[in-house]
């Protein structure tokens, strides 16, 4: 172009499967089992004696998936997600055995769904929607683009579901909670936009987690108070104190649910890898953004979780802590460690003292697996 700027190249189209998991780390995957290397064999093995692995595991399809706040008792909240698990489960189970039998255990679960959920109530169906749904869009993207044995009929049924019933629940956050769930929910929509085939879905997710992650880890240059969250429901300093669940010094690392108990900082910090490492199979490097919050949340909670001492600088969440981090920190770690040579030891021990990675029975699921140690 003379005389001006050429115009930025138009997006190519998104890459399949590339929603946490890729062709080459489902081969990874396959290839390191079979070869019986570690972590691989033994996540393996861990995922393949767990109930969702049954070939007997049976479905519980609902017509509405009702889940209140609080502890008030819901309908179909756990059944939706466990079902979700366990697709995504014999997914990665057919991936590594190529048994015809844990293809069609995915497909059949999911068709069940899709045949029947009509939509979801009550207060916590965006975060419920959230669980469910990234787990789904990841069962579905590997059924759908390695797997090809799901009929047309099934793959037309479930991308309804997904872009009708789940997408409307996740694509616009939940600005004024807790951080955790605007996470969560991107996490959801970034893995729908992929199996939609929305890269303008995707590209929202995405994009959200970029304005979201400095709200929910802090760093010095920061200032002496954290970034307000996007939404302008939380502003004042008295706001952002009880925001932060009373917490007033801040240190590198340091979350907006630090001092309400460590398994909500794991969820956040699930969600926020996911999606950066689905954006990354999409060709944007949304770690760029978020490696440097990413490193210092892992080290400061695993140093404190590692030591199994609850106790804490009066300063610090009042000196109690509740130490509860789930299997969250493989994704993360990965790409920290072992693609970027950054140094993480406290992360370090305390992922090999969960391996092999289990699942939350919300929405991380078999990740030693899929990511430990990944090339």
């Amino acid at each position: 172009m003379v005389g001006g700027t050429a115009p930025p190249p138009e997006p190519g189209p998104l890459v399949h499967p590339g929603g946490l998991v890729d062709r080459e780390q489902l081969e990874t995957a396959r290839k390191k089992v079979r070869q019986g290397e570690e972590p691989w064999a033994s996540a393996f093995d861990g995922m393949r004696a767990s109930r969702y692995a049954s070939l007997w595991y049976t479905p519980q399809p609902q017509t509405e998936v009702s889940c209140p706040t609080g502890d008030k008792p819901g309908v179909g909240c756990q059944q939706e997600r466990e079902d979700a698990i366990a697709a995504y489960t014999h997914a990665l189970m057919w991936s590594v055995t190529r048994d015809e039998k844990h293809a069609q255990k995915a497909v059949d679960i999911m068709d069940l769904w899709s045949a029947t959920l009509k939509g979801h109530t009550e207060g916590n169906s965006g975060l419920q929607s959230a669980w469910a749904g990234s787990t789904w869009a990841r069962a579905a993207e590997i059924m759908r683009h390695v797997y090809k044995g799901w009929s047309q009929d099934g793959v037309t049924r479930f991308d309804r579901l997904l872009r009708e019933i789940y997408l409307p629940q996740v694509a616009g956050g939940s600005a004024g909670r807790n951080g955790n769930w605007d996470l969560v929910m991107a996490d959801a929509a970034s893995a729908i936009g992929v199996f939609l085939d929305d890269r303008a879905v995707f590209e929202r997710a995405v994009e959200h987690v970029r304005q979201r992650v400095p709200a929910y880890f802090y760093l010095r240059k920061d200032g002496k108070r954290p970034v307000a969250p996007p939404g302008g429901l939380v502003q004042t300093p008295g706001e952002l104190t009880r925001y932060w669940f009373g917490q007033r010094r801040f240190v590198d690392g340091l979350a907006q649910e630090t001092c309400r108990n460590f398994q909500h900082v794991g969820y956040a910090v699930a969600a926020t890898a996911h999606v950066a490492e689905t954006a990354r199979h999409q060709g944007v490097d949304l770690y760029r953004d978020v490696a440097e919050r990413l490193r210092a949340a892992l080290e400061l909670h695993a140093r404190h979780q590692v030591a199994e001492d609850p106790t804490a600088p009066r300063w610090l969440c009042g000196g109690k802590l509740t130490l509860t981090m789930g299997p969250d920190l493989e994704v993360a770690l990965n790409h920290l460690q072992n693609r970027l040579g950054l140094h993480l030891p406290q992360a370090r021990r305390l992922t090999g003292e969960m391996r092999p990675a289990g699942t939350d029975d919300l929405f991380v699921a078999w990740e030693t697996l899929t990511h430990g140690d990944s090339p």
